[in-house]
């Protein structure tokens, strides 16, 4: 499937203001980047590095005044979501070095509060890819999906507490719990065809068998579409931008997934 992506932000700046940004996509396993434009209004000078995690970041310094980005992406997605009922547990030991830092516990996802509760979820069921797939059901049958309940990021301990919560807050709970039955778990923030309401989108991904395989407990079932931008232990680590300063907010926010061919 060929998605379009864009994402617009526009923001009111009262003193020069520096920025990292992660909004670029980038070419892997299920995703390829055919084409892309990514455009700052007024144009400023823009330094690209990589981050800890892969993450294609910029880093520049914003005017005073109007300043707005656009970028859009052209992106060949997987034509569907591998499932892996079955898959096996990875040992500890067999787990490549890069992996080792998602199974800790991290801001958002304090994997040391839910070994109890993740083990009472997963009874029955074959260690590794199946017990995932218990964490995420349970998660559609006892937390209350709700856009907009929470506008900032809030920890897998609050969100069990509370019973509701966004895309970002299912995430943590998934993560803190599977890390909790010593199953490596990352967070995926970017986009989702045919999202409702539509905005960027946050999933997470969990090591078994050797690989990483995508997990998504907002949606009633797994669909080709989802389009990466960013990924790290929890959601501090993939903001689509973060600013230092004075606080400044968007006046605009759009973002946009369209089905273009195949």
């Amino acid at each position: 499937m060929w998605l379009l992506t864009r994402c617009d932000l526009a923001f009111d700046i009262t003193v020069p203001v520096p920025f990292v940004l992660m909004l670029r996509p980038r070419s892997g396993a299920q995703q390829w980047i055919e084409r892309e434009e990514y455009r700052l209004t007024p144009s400023v000078p823009v330094f690209e590095f990589t981050d800890n995690y892969g993450n294609l970041c910029q880093r520049l310094i914003a005017p005073a005044g109007d300043f707005s980005l656009h970028i859009s992406a052209e992106v060949k997605t997987a034509d569907v979501i591998d499932l892996g009922f079955g898959v096996p547990f990875v040992e500890i030991q067999s787990l490549p070095d890069a992996v080792l830092s998602y199974l800790l516990p991290s801001r958002y996802c304090e994997s040391d509060r839910f070994g109890q509760m993740a083990t009472e979820i997963t009874a029955g069921q074959l260690p590794g890819y199946d017990q995932v797939a218990a964490i995420v059901t349970w998660l559609r049958n006892n937390i209350h999906f709700r856009p907009g309940s929470s506008e900032t990021a809030v920890s897998a301990a609050e969100v069990n507490t509370s019973r509701v919560g966004v895309c970002r807050d299912f995430a943590h709970l998934g993560i803190a719990m599977c890390r909790s039955l010593s199953i490596p778990a990352r967070m995926v923030v970017g986009y989702l065809y045919g999202l409702e309401p539509m905005d960027l989108h946050a999933w997470f991904e969990a090591y078994v068998g050797g690989r990483w395989y995508t997990f998504d407990a907002t949606q009633a079932e797994l669909k080709s579409g989802y389009v990466a931008v960013g990924y790290g232990r929890d959601a501090a680590d993939v903001a689509v931008y973060n600013q230092f300063g004075p606080p400044v907010y968007p006046t605009v926010q759009s973002v946009s997934v369209e089905h273009i061919r195949g």
